[in-house]
């Protein structure tokens, strides 16, 4: 269940949806998000959304500020799903090759010259 705090404005339907739709894409990699959490706040002309997201694996975190609510709450979408894109591809990305394999590939015949 998706918790959404907001402690200068109030929660209206519209903002709620935007939110939801934004962890709704999140559900797609299928993981489990345990206790998402939403915390709204506004500095002066500026919006700031935090969000923090349980996994299995991990935690989730991501911060977007903007003068627009909307604007921030989709830039804050964006950087939960690039993190939780990375969590879930990384055990496929082949980032490095052990230096084993690498040493299997190369064989070297040894020579010895002689200088007489």
């Amino acid at each position: 269940m998706l918790k959404i705090t907001s402690k200068q404005l109030e929660v209206t339907a519209p903002i709620r949806e935007r939110i939801e739709g934004q962890f709704e894409k999140l559900t797609r990699h299928d993981i489990q998000l345990i206790n998402p959490h939403v915390i709204i706040t506004q500095e002066k002309q500026l919006f700031k959304i935090e969000s923090s997201v349980g996994l299995p694996s991990g935690d989730l975190f991501a911060q977007a500020k903007n003068e627009n609510l909307y604007a921030a709450i989709t830039a804050m979408g964006k950087k939960l799903e690039k993190q939780l894109n990375r969590l879930t591809h990384k055990p496929q990305a082949q980032r490095h090759a052990t230096f084993e394999d690498a040493e299997d590939d190369f064989e070297y015949v040894y020579k010895e010259d002689t200088a007489a």
